[in-house]
C-alpha cells in the first residue's frame, strides 16, 4: 500500500497537470504499475498521449498468413505455429512469436474463471485420491509403492494407508480401513478419473466400476466425479497429498510396509489431527472432527469383502502363479483350472468349493510360497510310484516274487528297499537264476531279499563262476581292450636290507 498523500498526488499530477504515467512514475520514484492502480481505484485515466511508434519486425509478413492458420485452426498451439513460420522463413526466436502473436489479438485469451470456495456440512462429503510414491525394492524386484488417501471435506481429518499397488481389491480396502479409523462413512465420496474407480468416462456420463458401487451400497454413500482438471472440486485431498508428502514420508521412506503403515496411522491421529483447522485457526482439526462424528453415517455390521477373485491354471508343477510369485497346492489337483482369492495378507485357493491351500500372501517377487504338507504328500506320492513301478518290473519277470513280497509285507519289513534290492539280483543274474533263488528262499522259511542273494552266490560257486560285473563295461575298443599295467611294489621296499 501506498500512502494516501502519495496517491493523492500522483491523481493531481494526472488530472490537473496532464502528466503521463510514465512521467509521473520517473519524477516520484515509484513503478508504473504502482501509478497505474492508485488512478484505477480514483476512477481516474491516464492523460491520452500520442501512440507508441512501434519497429518494424520481422514477423509483420507472416501476419496474414497467421491469421488464415487461426482461423481454420484456432486451438492450434504457438510452439506449433513457430515450427510452421520457421519452415517459411521466419528467423526470430520464439519468446517474441509468442509476444507478438498476443500483442496482435491473433488470439483471444481465455478469461481466468473465478472458483466460489466450497463448503460442506458435517458427515456430508469426503475426497479419494491415490498418491505415487515411487518404487522401493523387495526381495526378487521392484514395486511401486502408492499411498491411497482420504480427507473429511468439513474437518480436514485425514487417513493414510500404503499398498505395493493401486488395483481395486486395495482400492477397496483403503475404503473400509479409512471408514473404521473414522468410526463412521459420509453421504458422499468425490473421486477423479481414477482406474480404480471410474472404468469409463465420455463427457459427462461416467461408469464406475461394479465392485465400487457394491461398496457404496454397503456404505450407504453416493460415489461422485469430480470434472477434469477442476482444481476447486477435489483441493482438500490435493492439499493433503502435499502435506503428507512434505510432513511426513521423507523421514519414514526406509520403513518396511508393515512400520510404514503403523507410523501413517499414529501420524493421522497426532500430528495431521492436531494442525489448525482451515475455517477457524483457533481451532485444530482433531476438534472439528469431534463436531462431525455424530454426523457420520453407521458402519454396517457385516465387513465388506475386499478380496480379489481370478481363475488361476495348474500345469504339470502343482503350483500356481499370482502377482509375481508361485503358492503351492496339492499334487492330486494338477492340470486344472482352480480358483483363487486374494485380500492384503492371504491367498486362498478353491477347487469349485473345496478350499485346498491357504497360505500368507507375499509382495515379495520371484518367490515361491509353499505349504510343507503339500511337499510331503507329493513325495509320498513319488516314493509310492517309483516301488509300483519297481515291483511291476520284478513281477514281470519273476512272478514268484510276489509271494516273498507278501509275507515281507506280513512281516511288516520295508517292501522299498526289498524290491530295488530284489531289482540289483535282477539285473546282476537274470529272471532264470532270480526264480530259482526266490523259489528255494520260501522253501526255506526265510524271505528276505538277503537270503535270495546268499541262494545266487552258493550257486553261482558251485558253478565256479566269476562274480557278476555290477556295471557292464560298454563296447568300445578304447574301453574293452584297455591295459592295465600294474604299479612296480620294489619301490616300497625298504634300501637297507638289514630294516
Amino acid at each position: 500500500m501506498i500512502p494516501p498523500e502519495l496517491e493523492a498526488e500522483i491523481r493531481r499530477l494526472a488530472t490537473v497537470e496532464g502528466w503521463r504515467g510514465g512521467t509521473i512514475a520517473r519524477h516520484l520514484g515509484v513503478h508504473h504499475g504502482t501509478v497505474a492502480r492508485a488512478l484505477a481505484r480514483a476512477g481516474a485515466a491516464e492523460a491520452p498521449g500520442p501512440p507508441p511508434k512501434r519497429r518494424p519486425s520481422a514477423l509483420d509478413r507472416f501476419v496474414p498468413w497467421l491469421r488464415e492458420v487461426l482461423e481454420r485452426y484456432p486451438k492450434l498451439a504457438a510452439s506449433q505455429l513457430y515450427e510452421m513460420a520457421r519452415k517459411r522463413g521466419y528467423r526470430g526466436g520464439p519468446d517474441h512469436f509468442r509476444h507478438r502473436i498476443a500483442e496482435l489479438g491473433l488470439r483471444p485469451r481465455r478469461a481466468p474463471e473465478a472458483f466460489l470456495r466450497l463448503r460442506t456440512l458435517p458427515g456430508e462429503q469426503a475426497q479419494v485420491d491415490w498418491a505415487d510414491f515411487g518404487q522401493r525394492e523387495v526381495p526378487g524386484g521392484h514395486r511401486r509403492l502408492f499411498a491411497f488417501v482420504m480427507v473429511l471435506s468439513f474437518s480436514r481429518m485425514l487417513f493414510v494407508k500404503f499398498f505395493y499397488d493401486a488395483r481395486l481389491p486395495s482400492f477397496l480396502a483403503g475404503h473400509v480401513e479409512a471408514f473404521s479409523f473414522f468410526t463412521g462413512g459420509v453421504r458422499h465420496l468425490l473421486y477423479d478419473n481414477l482406474k480404480s474407480a471410474v472404468l469409463e468416462r465420455v463427457g459427462q456420463g461416467i461408469r464406475f466400476h461394479p465392485r465400487l458401487l457394491e461398496l457404496a451400497d454397503a456404505y450407504g454413500y453416493e460415489p461422485r466425479p469430480v470434472a477434469p482438471r477442476r482444481g476447486n472440486e477435489k483441493g482438500r485431498v490435493e492439499r493433503a497429498i502435499r502435506y503428507l508428502r512434505g510432513a511426513f514420508f521423507p523421514l519414514r521412506e526406509h520403513l518396511e510396509l508393515g512400520a510404514l503403515n503403523r507410523e501413517a496411522k499414529r501420524w493421522c491421529r497426532e500430528t495431521a489431527a492436531a494442525r489448525p483447522w482451515p475455517e477457524d485457526r483457533r481451532r485444530t482439526v482433531e476438534q472439528a472432527f469431534h463436531q462431525e462424528r455424530p454426523s457420520l453415517l453407521p458402519l454396517p455390521t457385516a465387513t465388506f469383502p475386499v478380496h480379489e477373485l481370478l481363475a488361476v491354471s495348474v500345469r504339470r508343477t502343482p503350483y500356481v502363479a499370482f502377482d509375481a510369485n508361485r503358492y503351492s497346492v496339492p499334487h492330486d489337483r494338477i492340470a486344472r483350472t482352480l480358483t483363487l482369492a486374494a485380500d492384503l495378507e492371504e491367498v486362498r485357493i478353491f477347487d469349485r468349493q473345496e478350499l485346498i491351500a491357504t497360505h500368507r500372501r507375499s509382495w515379495d517377487k520371484g518367490q515361491v510360497v509353499e505349504d510343507p504338507d503339500h511337499l510331503d504328500a507329493l513325495w509320498r506320492a513319488k516314493r509310492q510310484a517309483r516301488l509300483h513301478r519297481g515291483q511291476d518290473r520284478l513281477l514281470r519277470a519273476v512272478p514268484q516274487a510276489e509271494a516273498l513280497l507278501t509275507a515281507l509285507g506280513q512281516r511288516q519289513r520295508h517292501l522299498g528297499s526289498a524290491v530295488d534290492r530284489l531289482l540289483g539280483l535282477l539285473d546282476e543274474h537274470g529272471p532264470t537264476d532270480l526264480a530259482v533263488a526266490v523259489a528255494e528262499a520260501l522253501a526255506a522259511g526265510s524271505p528276505h531279499p538277503e537270503t535270495v542273494r546268499l541262494v545266487l552266490d552258493r550257486r553261482r560257486h558251485a558253478r565256479r563262476q566269476a562274480p557278476p560285473l555290477p556295471v557292464a563295461l560298454p563296447d568300445d575298443p578304447r574301453v574293452r581292450d584297455l591295459v592295465v599295467r600294474p604299479h612296480d611294489l620294489a619301490d616300497y621296499d625298504p634300501e637297507d636290507p638289514d630294516e
